[in-house]
């Protein structure tokens, strides 16, 4: 924070200089000191202004806390561990689990800022995903900690860049409570490092001044999920803590592309012209029913870990009208 906040400020400065020689050259006497020096110094002003204003709002989004942390003991009963393995490694093994994101236990190590081509964004810095075994960085959190971390994206002290564009904050307070009472349950793995995100200014404008991670809203009610069954508003639900709903839109019908992610598709197009016997089929193998693999940035591995009751909601959810 503290090196951003010191580019943040050198940047105020550069901008009020640049604003000052802007001035005194449209006060010249000579023409062509008024037109060059006023139109140059001027649009150099104009550029580090808008830079230092979407660096602050960015740092604004980043430390602005949008809700305390909630007076939670979590009681860690065997049936709220196993519901919790189960969303965990529907939801989090992919980013968080060993080998890139592969398998359990989830030691973290994944830097998704890191890749090859137009997908690499490793000049803005960093964003590792955390070890969350006990060995790692649960070792210090607090169950309220770790309830505010998954429902709000938000950690001990900032924003959690993927965390907070993900929706988890619509996920229920016991399915929440289930993937805490899972994570203690772990045993502990101690590795290098525990993760997190390290990026610079850049990072700051990109992605958080123009709310690629928004700030979540602060919702202190109790969140309850449907009840489970073959039903849409249960399968809309599964969509939440699958993940589905971060990539393919609030309501899945899929978002434009822009300069940091393609397009993601309308998945109910597709899934609207097979039936629920190739759904399931295509969810576990990664296959489309005409032989066609799922595009490697789609992670096809959190719906292969799901029951057949879950993606028969799943699939009645995407093939009823939003």
């Amino acid at each position: 924070m503290f090196v951003n906040l010191i580019v943040l400020l050198i940047f105020i400065a550069i901008t009020v200089f640049l604003g000052r020689l802007t001035v005194r050259a449209v006060k010249a006497q000579r023409m062509w000191v008024k037109i060059l020096g006023g139109l140059g110094a001027g649009l150099l002003t104009l550029l580090l202004a808008v830079i230092t204003f979407l660096g602050g709002k960015g740092l604004a989004v980043m430390y602005i806390v949008p809700a305390p942390v909630p007076d939670l003991t979590v009681a860690g009963t065997p049936e709220q561990v196993a519901r919790g393995e189960y969303l965990v490694n529907v939801a989090c093994v992919a980013c968080h689990g060993a080998n890139d994101g592969e398998s359990m236990p989830l030691t973290g190590g994944l830097d998704i800022m890191a890749g090859e081509g137009d997908e690499d964004f490793s000049f803005a810095g960093s964003m590792v995903s955390a070890n969350l075994t006990p060995g790692g960085a649960l070792a210090d959190r607090t169950d309220g900690e770790l309830f505010r971390a998954i429902r709000y994206g938000f950690g001990k002290d900032a924003l959690l860049g993927m965390m907070s564009a993900l929706p988890y904050r619509e996920l229920s307070d016991d399915d929440t409570h289930a993937i805490i009472a899972f994570l203690r349950s772990q045993e502990p793995v101690t590795t290098a490092t525990n993760g997190g995100d390290d990026v610079n200014l850049i990072a700051v404008i990109l992605f958080y001044s123009e709310a690629l991670f928004p700030l979540p809203e602060n919702n202190d009610g109790v969140i309850t999920a449907p009840p489970q069954g073959a039903t849409a508003e249960y399968g809309k639900y599964v969509a939440t803590f699958g993940e589905c709903r971060g990539c393919h839109g609030t309501d899945m019908t899929g978002t434009a592309a822009t300069a940091l992610s393609p397009a993601i598709p309308n998945p109910r197009v597709l899934v609207g012209a097979i039936t629920l016997e190739q759904f399931i089929q295509t969810m576990r193998t990664g296959v489309l029913p005409y032989g066609k693999a799922f595009a490697d940035f789609m992670p096809w591995e959190n719906a292969s870990r799901m029951t057949d009751d879950d993606l028969a909601a799943l699939y009645i959810y995407l093939t009823t009208a939003p």
